[in-house]
């Protein structure tokens, strides 16, 4: 098994396309055509961890956080960075990372944190925006079944909870081939008219590629015509954030001692108690502060998020409890995403686990 399989099965589930400018996310470090030994996953890729993989007699690490953040200008030894990125290259260990791409899937961080607490009638909180397009394309009538559902295979049709979404309008086609030609239909130099089926269907923007493959081979045509219009509608299903309902109503700080308990949390940061049973619930793996105004548009009772600063707690204005739950604790989860999606695809090589601890904070 080549770590390349590996992770196009991790970017099929996450596709890099859905992370934030500012990241990060796939390959850091190594060869993605080495031959896979074993899986590490963590959150965070310290010297310790990479010691951990040695032992392991593991070549891959799988982590959420990116090693490499941003641009370095030297590798000499001397930060935890670059000593890190020293013993991962002679140890021939491949680094890849998978960040804000996996926050922004429904199954992804914040998906799985909903899960935790037992939301119910989830959804995006702050649904990503240019992701998708619209794809029209011309099929003869006879064949509008074949094409359509090819397409449709490849991905496209789906809007919210619904599926197989297309508008068809029947024209009449007309062309002419020249002498290099081989129609399906009609004469090579003469014009022809057909009975064709406009087909119009949706996409997200990183499958165009499978969608065309699929409408080129399933179409009859010699040369298929097809348009593709950028949209800028929202795609519920990627984004920021997510938010949903409690089965049952909890009280304020009963909810508080539940999430410190799911997340395993030193402490919890939070705003004035409301007075009020807690139903909706939204929340942001890691640093969501961001969001605090989409929480409150959508009338959650509670924002569970990290990192929150001082005067940000004020912006909550006695519309909200805010929690901050911590910024590990709240992505601590990840390792299970990577591990089940693992686990379900793979049974050649041993999946780990890291046992190292990697969060930087301490509580007393």
């Amino acid at each position: 098994m080549l770590i390349k399989n590996i992770i196009s099965v991790i970017e099929d589930f996450a596709p890099l396309s859905f992370q934030e400018d500012y990241d990060n996310s796939g390959i850091q470090i190594g060869d993605i055509l080495d031959e896979v030994t074993a899986v590490l996953i963590c959150v965070d890729v310290t010297e310790e961890v990479i010691d951990e993989a040695i032992n392991l007699n593991t070549n891959f690490i799988i982590s959420h956080h990116p090693l490499i953040f941003s641009g370095i200008k030297k590798i000499t030894n001397k930060t935890s960075l670059e000593k890190a990125i020293i013993k991962a290259i002679r140890n021939k260990i491949t680094i890849y990372s998978a960040h804000t791409n996996l926050d922004n899937i429904q199954k992804g961080v914040n998906g799985i944190i909903a899960d935790k607490i037992g939301l119910i009638n989830k959804a995006i909180l702050l649904p990503k925006k240019n992701c998708l397009s619209k794809l029209v394309t011309f099929i003869p009538v006879d064949h509008i079944d074949n094409v359509r559902n090819a397409v449709f295979n490849a991905g496209a049709g789906n809007i919210g909870n619904y599926d197989l979404c297309s508008y068809n309008t029947e024209g009449t086609g007309t062309f002419r081939g020249n002498k290099n030609t081989n129609p399906y239909v009609g004469e090579k130099g003469k014009l022809h008219k057909e009975n064709e089926i406009r087909f119009e269907s949706i996409f997200p923007n990183y499958l165009k590629n499978n969608i065309l493959k699929s409408l080129i081979e399933a179409h009859p045509y010699e040369e298929v015509a097809y348009d593709i219009y950028p949209l800028t509608n929202d795609y519920m299903l990627a984004g920021s954030g997510m938010i949903g309902n409690l089965k049952e109503k909890i009280e304020e700080q009963e909810f508080l001692q539940k999430i410190k308990t799911i997340f395993s949390s030193g402490c919890i940061r939070y705003t004035k108690l409301l007075g009020k049973p807690i139903n909706r619930v939204a929340l942001c793996g890691g640093s969501g502060s961001f969001l605090l105004p989409s929480a409150i548009k959508n009338k959650a009772d509670v924002f569970i998020s990290a990192d929150f600063k001082y005067h940000q707690f004020f912006e909550a204005e006695n519309k909200i409890l805010i929690a901050d739950v911590g910024h590990y604790e709240s992505e601590q989860f990840t390792k299970d995403i990577f591990y089940n999606l693992l686990t379900k695809n793979f049974s050649t090589f041993a999946i780990h686990l890291s046992k190292n601890n990697t969060n930087p904070i301490n509580y007393l």
